[in-house]
């Protein structure tokens, strides 16, 4: 199962061009729900207000190679460790989603638009990323969705509540499971019955709904995100602070009541 590419068997009943076409429109869809949260939310726009607002309050000017290294620093590590969710199981959680679901999305356009043609032969390593991806996400996903979510953690709702804010990561979930689900009963060769071509729907359907559904859940979120941990940590460096105050230089004082549990309630 892992080492077989499930595009390429499916260009027996589909054309490549039209499972890459498939792929195309999911990446339209996607840049257009972005686009139009852009413009509904005006989160760019206040975004860029408030970094020319703090420049103006900057206390030093950073040159080109200090900037560069902050935004570098702020990839590699705010960004790419998720390191403001802290040492513990959401980080970890995070993480297994963040990079399952980079895994799965790369693999499943090289193998879409490079290893789908009959004359293609496709290398073992790339349905190999792709199952792990799909298993880590599913993995990170379901154990944020079921434990981790400040609803259900933190203030006692019951696991299968679902809101609108939940449609992201449930859909990532369901295109990842019904991918793996898909994969492996194609690759039991059922011939002409009807079970793996059931999830091959479902699989398609759930990444409608991800791509699609980009508007009113929080896919948006992960490229604002980027945005908002540069230019936190340059407003640090300029002395700007994003025209917040400086850090009290005191000691911190909370009493004892702080100590009878972790904090947890947001």
């Amino acid at each position: 199962m892992i080492y077989n590419n499930p595009f390429s068997t499916l260009t027996d009943i589909v054309s490549p061009l039209y499972i890459q076409l498939f792929l195309i429109v999911m990446v339209v869809l996607a840049a257009m729900g972005t686009l139009l949260d852009i413009i509904h939310k005006k989160n760019v726009k206040y975004f860029f207000e408030n970094a020319k607002k703090a420049k103006k309050s900057a206390t030093r000017v950073l040159g080109t190679r200090e900037r560069a290294s902050i935004i570098v620093k702020s990839v590699v590590y705010d960004i790419g460790t998720t390191s403001e969710l802290g040492a513990g199981k959401r980080r970890v959680a995070h993480l297994l989603g963040m990079y399952g679901t980079i895994l799965f999305w790369i693999a499943s356009a090289v193998m879409i638009f490079c290893y789908t043609s009959s004359s293609s032969n496709t290398p073992s390593a790339w349905p190999i990323i792709w199952h792990a991806g799909a298993f880590m996400t599913v993995l990170g996903g379901s154990w944020f969705w079921l434990f981790l979510r400040v609803d259900v953690y933190s203030e006692a709702q019951p696991w299968y509540r679902i809101i609108k804010a939940d449609l992201f990561v449930l859909a990532l979930i369901a295109t990842s499971l019904f991918g793996l689900i898909w994969s492996y009963l194609q690759s039991l060769n059922l011939n002409d019955r009807w079970d793996d071509k059931v999830f091959l729907v479902l699989y398609g359907v759930s990444n409608l709904v991800l791509f699609g559904g980009v508007y009113w859940s929080k896919f948006a979120h992960m490229f604002y995100k980027p945005g908002a941990a540069i230019q936190k940590n340059l407003a640090e460096a300029d002395g700007s602070r994003d025209n917040l105050p400086p850090e009290a230089d005191a000691p911190k004082r909370f009493g004892l009541g702080i100590k009878r549990e972790a904090p947890k309630h947001y």
